[in-house]
């Protein structure tokens, strides 16, 4: 079997590649589950990682790379050699690429629904946006509306730390996953404006 040089691909290229088939693998929430694990680990709130902790990090979330390919996508994602990783930079390398397109119709639909404007959607936010009363658990008597809400937002969250908040970030890594199994723009914007009723 040909190793990434061979192939023209730079080491570091198959490593961030190979984390972000297994993201991939877990769905839509892939991503999002993984940077939910880094920003808890980020006490300091610095929204930066070391190596150690990136390592950490991966482990936590069950990812399986060996030393040298996270050595290999720290060094990628530490664009300054600081000695830290910054979440941004880390996140835009791990995200199927997308096209200016969809990342602005992703961002339109969470400006849409963030009806505070405080960067977050949270249930009252979606009150006027979001119409639970048509879910079937609602119309069944067996959910509130607000459950219908939390249910919905969590849709959203890391599978395993729900907290009925989204970001912004949180919202464009579920639609990143989303993105990566649609090969036209068009039809992608034309999910979301359907969907969010843009």
């Amino acid at each position: 079997m040909a190793n990434a040089e061979d192939q023209g691909m730079a080491p570091h290229t198959n490593a961030i590649e190979k984390l972000r088939a297994q993201c991939l693998a877990r769905g839509s929430a892939g991503i999002k589950g993984l940077a939910r694990v880094f920003r808890i680990m980020d006490d300091d709130k610095s929204r930066s990682l070391d190596l150690a902790e990136f390592v950490k990090g991966l482990s936590s979330a069950d990812i399986t790379l060996g030393n040298r390919e996270a050595q290999q996508i720290f060094s990628l994602c530490d664009k300054n050699s600081s000695g830290t990783m910054d979440f941004e930079e880390f996140l835009e390398a791990l995200r199927p690429p997308m096209s200016a397109t969809r990342k602005q119709i992703i961002a339109d639909a969470f400006h849409k629904l963030d009806k505070t404007g405080d960067g977050v959607v949270s249930v009252e936010d979606l009150h006027g946006v979001y119409d639970g009363r048509t879910h079937p658990k609602y119309q069944s008597g067996e959910w509130t509306e607000e459950q219908v809400f939390r249910a919905f937002l969590d849709s959203f969250d890391s599978p395993n730390n729900k907290d009925g908040k989204v970001t912004a970030e949180e919202f464009l890594n579920y639609y990143s996953g989303v993105s990566a199994s649609i090969d036209s723009d068009d039809y992608f914007v034309a999910m979301l404006k359907r969907a969010w009723k843009l």
